[in-house]
């Protein structure tokens, strides 16, 4: 069961005490109820979940800091409690299992990735363990695989970032297909089906002649150089394209320092991309094996029939 940190426990962390921190917080025209209530909505879907877990049956709980140094087995199922961006962090680190996210606030998030009520877990276990078919489906969802010169390798599942670690302009060549061009940008992103839910569709929205976005399921990525910089040594020509499978992006790096390659939002395990240091990015043969609800069919309105519905 992979969980993180709700704001309430960070605050506490940070302030030592409860009235230190709220002291803080409204201070500041904050109220500490707020994260209060947020932090009880997500004990309760907690405890939900876990009161439906048979006592028998091995289980572990691991938080998002610690999901680069946890092992996961085989035949793991990895439960996902939190937001959508929870899944997004740990999916690089599985390869094949099973994952189940859990929504403990749909007020508050989305649900894209965690999309089931606490409600529902005994069925959800039920289905990972070979029942109940008809309620849910495993959904694979493409994964964006950056692999350095020396067989370093970074996943991702919504969007790898590749850059200087700074706003100071990123150096680097780039390859696609025939065309070869020199940018200084603001580093570049390429993103799966599901990352253009995301940063990368706030990048494309503004876009005159944007690529069609991929949808989750396909295999195909698409990258964009952001801010690339026109001069004498440096063009704008290749800032943007589709990566089918098959096919790939490949980045060569002119950074003497602070260049690195990302996936997630997770700066905190990033692979270095310096001067000698290439990366091609595909598509990756990895999936995330996500469990989605099977959808009921609409229902036509009363009084219609069949073909005029």
């Amino acid at each position: 069961m992979v969980t993180r940190k709700t704001p309430f426990e960070l605050l506490l962390e940070r302030w030592g005490t409860h009235t230190q921190a709220a002291f803080y917080l409204e201070s500041r025209g904050q109220k500490m109820k707020d994260y209060e209530l947020a932090h009880e909505r997500f004990e309760t879907a907690l405890h939900t979940v876990q009161r439906q877990l048979p006592v028998n049956r091995r289980q572990t709980r691991v938080d998002r800091v610690h999901l680069d140094r946890f092992l996961f087995a085989p035949d793991d199922i990895v439960v996902f409690v939190g937001q959508d961006g929870l899944v997004a962090n740990a999916a690089k680190y599985l390869r094949g299992q099973l994952a189940i996210g859990v929504n403990p606030d749909p007020s508050f998030y989305e649900g894209v990735l965690v999309p089931h009520p606490p409600e529902r877990f005994t069925d959800l276990l039920a289905y990972a363990d070979g029942g109940v078919k008809d309620r849910f489906f495993v959904q694979a969802r493409t994964m964006v695989e950056a692999t350095r010169e020396d067989g370093q390798k970074l996943l991702a599942l919504n969007e790898i970032y590749i850059g200087h670690r700074t706003h100071q302009s990123s150096r680097y060549r780039i390859s696609f297909g025939a065309k070869q061009e020199r940018h200084s940008s603001s580093g570049v992103i390429i993103a799966s089906g599901t990352g253009c839910t995301g940063w990368t569709r706030s990048i494309a929205t503004p876009l005159k002649e944007a690529p069609p976005l991929p949808q989750p399921e396909d295999d195909r990525l698409v990258f964009f150089v952001r801010e690339a910089w026109p001069s004498v040594a440096t063009g704008t020509d290749v800032t943007k394209g589709l990566i089918p499978a098959g096919e790939k992006l490949t980045l060569a790096s002119d950074m003497p320092e602070e260049g690195l390659a990302f996936g997630d939002g997770i700066e905190a395990d990033p692979i270095e991309f310096v001067s000698g240091h290439a990366i091609e990015l595909t598509v990756s043969e990895t999936k995330l094996r996500l469990v989605q609800p099977v959808k009921p069919p609409e229902q036509a309105p009363a009084g219609t029939t069949r073909a005029s519905a």
